[in-house]
């Protein structure tokens, strides 16, 4: 049963105070937090004082030239901003529901099931409720996890990390990525047999950047197999610039397998018969535990999981 005991109810918690604590945090002033908000100031001082004397504490330091937020303060800010964008969230699926459409869902995803998965499972939404709206936003796992906790997104197809809270995430687990290495058509090493890694150790690399974990696994298969990683690099992972980079030269790219696929179905590239053993962490789906899925996320989780087993032959659990 729901509890309506709860503190901020007891508090009589305002809109106005999270939308004038994240004014704060932002402006670092609190006359120019007041205009933003088109209030005066002694109506903003008075909210602010008005929720510290509440949770009896202090949110913000008082500075000659400013404000700064205390960690009191920077704790009430984060969540003061996840629930504003839930409210948005809410008034723009009203919104929709009123236009006729169905609702909102935004999902992030990283490229490889951006490809082999998510089209699938937005066909199959679409054809059910065409007027559902969706977002998608094809982004790396740290970026994705970002926006996930801002509210920002309700779905990822992403990875975790050591480095990420996983006490509010709900995550299941897909599948692992394996890696291959891409030649434009006609490469001359396209018609080796038996291509190993010592076959290719002066060849120029496309790799993603340094930092990366998969830029990090490449240079570790090198060195695993005893040899110098190379030094004729480029890096990036703009995906554009490699496909037409790899047809202009006859440099090697190292891309996710479902990527790599895609792009050499299309003749753009060719997949070069080499064993690639620097695969990456396994992805999967994830939700916040501490936050419902709209009706629209719903139906997004549902084709997902069902076109998880056509393209992974994993059957997840439905919600």
């Amino acid at each position: 049963m729901t509890n309506y005991t709860h503190w901020f109810i007891r508090a009589r918690l305002k809109t106005r105070q999270l939308l004038l604590l994240v004014a704060l945090a932002e402006e670092g002033n609190i006359h120019r937090a007041a205009q933003v908000l088109n209030m005066t100031q002694p109506a903003a001082s008075k909210l602010l004082k008005d929720l510290e004397d509440v949770l009896e504490v202090s949110l913000f330091d008082r500075l000659p030239r400013g404000m700064r937020p205390t960690w009191y303060g920077e704790t009430m800010i984060r969540h003061a901003r996840i629930a504003l964008a839930t409210l948005n969230e809410a008034h723009d699926e009203l919104g929709a529901l009123k236009a006729g459409r169905f609702g909102q869902v935004n999902v992030g995803v990283i490229t490889s099931p951006g490809l082999a998965l998510l089209p699938g499972a937005v066909a199959a939404v679409k054809r059910e409720q065409p007027n559902l709206r969706i977002s998608v936003e094809i982004e790396t796992s740290p970026v994705l996890m970002e926006r996930l906790e801002q509210g920002k997104l309700d779905i990822l197809v992403a990875r975790l990390f050591a480095e990420h809270d996983k006490s509010k995430l709900r995550y299941e687990a897909l599948t692992e990525e394996p890696v291959c290495a891409l030649v434009r058509p006609g490469h001359p090493l396209l018609g080796m047999s038996g291509l190993t890694l010592r076959d290719v150790v002066s060849a120029g690399w496309i790799v993603p950047p340094a930092g990366s974990v998969l830029r990090h696994r490449f240079d570790l298969m090198y060195q695993e197999e005893g040899l110098p990683p190379p030094l004729n690099v480029i890096e990036s992972a703009a995906l554009l610039f490699i496909t037409r980079m790899l047809q202009q030269s006859d440099m090697i790219a190292v891309m996710a397998t479902d990527v790599g696929r895609y792009y050499a179905a299309h003749g753009i590239v060719a997949i070069l018969p080499l064993a690639m053993p620097c695969h990456m962490d396994m992805f999967g789906i994830i939700t916040r535990t501490d936050r419902l899925l709209s009706p629209a996320a719903k139906i997004m989780m549902k084709a997902l999981k069902s076109e998880s087993q056509a393209v992974y032959g994993l059957r997840l659990d439905a919600d």
